[in-house]
C-alpha cells in the first residue's frame, strides 16, 4: 500500500475509532455496547489462541527448565558432595572405633604383663628387597626404639625390631622363616623353639621328645637374656597338630599364632621389660566348657488295678464264648468235666 494522503487519513480515522470504542467499553462496564462483539470475537479466535498456547507451552517449559537447570545442578552437586563427605566420615568413624578397640586390647595386654610399650602404626608392608615378612612402623630412634626390641599387639607376639631409622623402624614378623623364638608351654612348662612358616602354622620343636601335648595347648615366649630380643610371657599361639613321637630326642608340634599378620594396624614396641616373669597371666582366659543338655527321662508306672482289669476282661471274653456255644477251654470254671461218680452218667459197675 502506497503512502498517500488518503491512506494516512484512513489510518488516523481507524485509530480514533479504536480509542473511541475503548473509551465506550470502559465506561459501559458490564453493559458495554461492544460486549456482544467481544464475545463473538472470543468465540471465533478462542480455539485458535488455545491451540497456539498448547503448541507454545512445551517450549516455554523447556525454556524455564533450562533457566532453572543451573540452580538444580548446583544443588545436586552440593548434595552429592555432602553425601560423599558423610560416607567418608562414617567410614572414618568406623575405622577409628576399630583402632580404639585394638589400642584398648593392646593396653590391657601390656598391663597384664607389666610391659612398658610405645604405640606405633604400621605404615608399610614388606622390605625394600627380598621376600621377608616385615612391616614398617612410624616410630624410630628419636622415639627411643632400638634394635632387638619385642613387638606385640593385643593378641600376642608380632615380631622383633630389626632395623631402626630416625623416625621409622622395620619389624621382622613372627611368621617369617628366619624368625625363631623360645617358647614355654602353659602349665607343663615344656620348652621349645618356634619358627615361622609364612602363612602356615608355626613349627615348634619341643626339647622333650616325650612331652605330653594335645591340641588346644597354649604357648608363651620364654624370654631372652636381658629381655632382648624377647620379653617373657607374651602369648604366641595354640597347638593345632602334634607329630607322633617316634623316640626322637625332640618333638614337633604346629601352633596357630594368635596374631593375624596380614591385618596389622596398631602395635606396641616393648621399651621396658617387666620386673618379674608374668608367666601365663597374659594369656586370655579359656572359654567355659558348654554345659551338657539335660536328658528328659519318662518312667511309666503300672497301676495296681491293671491286673484286675485284665482278669475281668478275660472272664468277660470266656462268658461270651460260653453263650455262643463255642467249646470252652478245659480247666475253666464253667467248662470243667464232671468227676465220674458224682455225675448222673455213672456206670452200673461203679454204682
Amino acid at each position: 500500500m502506497r503512502d498517500t494522503r488518503e491512506s494516512r487519513l484512513l489510518l488516523v480515522l481507524l485509530i480514533a475509532i479504536a480509542f473511541a470504542l475503548i473509551t465506550v467499553d470502559i465506561r459501559g462496564g458490564e453493559g458495554s455496547p461492544v460486549d456482544g462483539a467481544r464475545q463473538a470475537a472470543a468465540t471465533v479466535f478462542g480455539p485458535v489462541e488455545k491451540g497456539v498456547a498448547t503448541a507454545v507451552d512445551p517450549i516455554g517449559n523447556a525454556i524455564g527448565a533450562v533457566r532453572d537447570s543451573g540452580e538444580r545442578h548446583d544443588r545436586i552437586s552440593t548434595l552429592e558432595r555432602e553425601n560423599a563427605a558423610l560416607k567418608q566420615r562414617l567410614g572414618s568413624d568406623d575405622r577409628n572405633r576399630s583402632r580404639v578397640r585394638e589400642l584398648d586390647t593392646m593396653l590391657k595386654t601390656a598391663g597384664a604383663g607389666q610391659y612398658g610399650i610405645k604405640g606405633a602404626e604400621v605404615i608399610a608392608i614388606g622390605a625394600a628387597q627380598g621376600f621377608s615378612w616385615t612391616v614398617t612402623i612410624d616410630i624410630g630412634a628419636r622415639d627411643g626404639i632400638k634394635r632387638d626390641m619385642t613387638v606385640l599387639n593385643g593378641d600376642g607376639l608380632v615380631g622383633r625390631v630389626t632395623t631402626v631409622g630416625p623416625d621409622t623402624a622395620t619389624v621382622l614378623l613372627a611368621n617369617d622363616p628366619d624368625f625363631t623364638v623360645g617358647t614355654r608351654m602353659e602349665k607343663t612348662n615344656e620348652l621349645g623353639f618356634a619358627t615361622g612358616q609364612g602363612d602356615q602354622p608355626l613349627l615348634v620343636q619341643l626339647l622333650n621328645g616325650k612331652a605330653k601335648v594335645k591340641k588346644g595347648d597354649r604357648l608363651v615366649t620364654f624370654g631372652s637374656q636381658a629381655d632382648k630380643p624377647f620379653v617373657p610371657g607374651v602369648p604366641v599361639g595354640e597347638v593345632v597338630k602334634v607329630d607322633p613321637s617316634g623316640g626322637d630326642l625332640t618333638r614337633n608340634i604346629y601352633v596357630r599364632p594368635y596374631v593375624g599378620f596380614t591385618k596389622l594396624d596398631i602395635v606396641g614396641v616393648v621399651v621396658e621389660a617387666p620386673r618379674s616373669n608374668p608367666r601365663d597371666t597374659v594369656l586370655p582366659p579359656k572359654p567355659a566348657a558348654p554345659k551338657p543338655t539335660p536328658t528328659v527321662t519318662v518312667t511309666v508306672t503300672p497301676s495296681p488295678n491293671d491286673g484286675l482289669d485284665e482278669a475281668q476282661n478275660e472272664n468277660q471274653a470266656q462268658g461270651q464264648a460260653n453263650s455262643t456255644g463255642q467249646p470252652l477251654d478245659p480247666g475253666t470254671a464253667t467248662g470243667q468235666a464232671q468227676d465220674p461218680g458224682t455225675a448222673d452218667g455213672q456206670t452200673d459197675d461203679e454204682q
